[in-house]
């Protein structure tokens, strides 16, 4: 699935993705949590793809609630208790830290994930190559890489599990058969860092002289609307959270969320992914 900033030019979708992540991981606050995770949700729809998003919740759903079951059991506090188990007593307040914490978790991974799906290797050099040359190339190296040694290492394994002789006899053997792909996988990994060091240095990559560049992406007068309204939604959240945050405290007793119109910012920012697919459709819709 194309995702929805591919229109625009890399700098969209990272000032839009950097900013949500930041807010959301500043943020702790059961308002901006909620909106965080339903925003990085729709996002996730509408950069990745549906099926994608479905798959990724398998196993962030059960983590999250891992988080915020553990921590009435690790913190003791609170005023509102709900009930004991054994000598332990379970507070609401505890509770509702947990759950904002694992709310938290899963909207940074799904922010993380629409990053890695909307700013490829080649948006990133795009972006930071000529003012950050030796971070950008290794941040789409590892963009790279990632996807790269999960595939080598599922041919490693398919490779060896056709050899009939190297069949692991109990689990011991099925063990040691683990650690030769991760053996294998990491001596080819590291063969090809070097080829490409010594690839990049015989182009003279980072040589100290400006590089010219071929200006795939154009920053145009729409790009610049869309990065001013992130920009701006972006420091009236940030504002906002402040002056919300300032007065609210989980312990020992949670405090009033805040005013409603306070959300409407971030709100706002959290809605522009989707907010720009509908757009994006309608012209599609507008054309038939």
């Amino acid at each position: 699935m194309t995702n929805v900033f591919h229109t625009y030019h890399p700098a969209v979708a990272f000032a839009f993705l950097a900013s949500a992540l930041a807010l959301s991981m500043a943020c702790l606050h059961p308002v901006f949590t909620t909106l965080s995770l339903a925003g990085a949700l729709a996002c996730s729809c509408v950069c990745r793809g549906g099926r994608a998003t479905l798959l990724s919740l398998r196993w962030v759903v059960p983590l999250c609630l891992v988080v915020a079951a553990a921590n009435p059991f690790f913190v003791a506090s609170g005023s509102t208790e709900l009930f004991r188990i054994g000598q332990r007593a379970i507070y609401a307040e505890a509770l509702a830290y947990g759950l904002c914490s694992g709310g938290m978790f899963a909207s940074v991974f799904l922010w993380f994930a629409s990053y890695s799906a909307c700013m490829d290797s080649e948006n990133s050099l795009a972006l930071f190559g000529n003012f950050l040359p030796t971070v950008s190339l290794m941040v789409s190296q590892v963009l790279r890489l990632v996807p790269q040694f999960v595939s080598r290492g599922q041919a490693i394994s398919d490779v060896q599990d056709c050899a009939s002789a190297a069949a692991p006899r109990d689990k011991r053997d099925a063990a040691r058969g683990r650690m030769r792909v991760v053996s294998v996988l990491m001596g080819w990994g590291m063969e090809d860092a070097l080829e490409r060091s010594d690839a990049m240095r015989a182009r003279g990559y980072d040589c100290g002289a400006r590089r010219t560049t071929y200006a795939r992406f154009h920053f145009g007068v729409r790009d610049a609307a869309v990065l001013a309204v992130v920009l701006a939604l972006a420091a009236a959240s940030a504002v906002c959270a402040w002056a919300v945050l300032s007065l609210y405290s989980f312990y020992p007793t949670m405090s009033a969320v805040g005013a409603w119109w306070l959300f409407v910012p971030y709100a706002l920012l959290m809605l522009a992914p989707s907010a720009l697919w509908l757009r994006e459709w309608l012209d599609w819709r507008s054309c038939e």
